[in-house]
């Protein structure tokens, strides 16, 4: 799966921007990306602590550009775009300089003018710290009001799923999603599955219940999210609600579900809330040794990409493929 991301994002012209210029993994990776990869790779970051760390760490960055948003000519342009963007938020135009000077602002916006083709920040910035400039800035998609965020849950010897390929949603950006933000969600999640990793979306809205084994209250809210979507998105393949074990084993859905349309085949994984969602990806990563790629965002209209913190620099390698291939994502 990896290789098959990693080579067809290789087609696509695609220069991507890290605001972490002096970040060692970061850097790493975009020495990688610039001479293996084949895309344009721009580090911000003060020009000499860069060259520096990649001397310690012998990564040849000829060819990467380096600019320090500190004293950028681009600063004033960014700035008054800022403060048009910003309109009736209380901004002078010192107050948009300054922030434009912080590199994640500053990426941010050489993605939304066009100076850059995505971003890829978090491996020393919360998930808080990406996500702000970009919905600020950059926004969701036209006809989507709710960002979210994936992972895609590479598990080793795993025949449930896309031969053990799973996207779990929403791991990192809405904490209590509304019926509606779970329709949407459920929905953009199959087009980033169908995008990125080129499966047949089969989505399924998770729960502690499945199909009305349980009456409690709080299911309410996922019955209506699978109404909503099967209502607004009739082509979408999608059950719930849905223990997981029902969702992704074929013999557990026979006895559960023995009528279910997915049959225990669901490889787009939507939780009920943040909880669980980041509980549930990052569990399986450590004890079932997966690969957990990530935070896809969906939904915002440019391709901007978030890291864990925890990320190594084949971790940026692979999400800097899967932002060059948002570069034709449609909603």
């Amino acid at each position: 799966m990896l290789d098959s991301i990693l080579k067809r994002a290789r087609e696509i012209d695609f220069k991507i921007v890290f605001p972490e210029g002096n970040e060692y993994r970061t850097l790493l990776a975009a020495a990688y990306i610039s001479k293996n990869e084949n895309k344009r790779v721009v580090l911000l970051g003060e020009e000499q602590e860069i060259v520096k760390l990649a001397s310690k760490y012998s990564a040849d960055i000829r060819d990467v550009e380096i600019i320090n948003p500190k004293n950028d000519k681009k600063c004033e342009k960014y700035g008054k775009l800022l403060l048009e963007i910003r309109k009736g938020k209380n901004l002078s135009e010192d107050d948009a300089l300054e922030i434009v000077k912080n590199p994640l602002y500053f990426g941010t916006m050489m993605v939304e003018t066009g100076d850059a083709d995505g971003m890829l920040a978090g491996a020393r910035s919360t998930t808080g710290d990406v996500l702000r400039p970009a919905l600020q800035i950059v926004k969701t998609a036209p006809g989507i009001k709710t960002a979210s965020g994936g992972y895609a849950v590479l598990v080793p010897n795993c025949r449930s799923g896309a031969e053990g390929m799973f996207l779990f949603t929403d791991c990192g950006v809405t904490p209590n999603p509304s019926a509606e933000q779970l329709a949407e969600i459920s929905f953009l999640a199959a087009k980033e599955a169908e995008l990125l990793f080129g499966i047949d979306p089969k989505v399924a809205l998770l729960s502690f219940s499945t199909k009305g084994c349980s009456e409690d209250p709080s299911l309410r809210r996922i019955k209506d999210a699978f109404d909503l979507v099967k209502k607004r998105y009739p082509n979408l393949l999608v059950d719930g609600e849905l223990q997981a074990d029902t969702a992704i084993m074929p013999d557990i859905a026979d006895i559960k579900d023995p009528e279910g349309v997915l049959r225990g085949r669901a490889n787009v994984l939507v939780f009920p809330d943040l909880h669980s969602a980041n509980i549930s990806y990052k569990l399986v990563q450590r004890l079932a040794k997966a690969n957990a790629i990530g935070l896809i965002l969906q939904g915002v209209s440019k391709p901007i990409n978030d890291l864990s913190r925890g990320c190594t620099s084949q971790d940026i390698i692979a999400m800097s493929a899967i932002t060059a291939l948002q570069k034709h994502r449609k909603y």
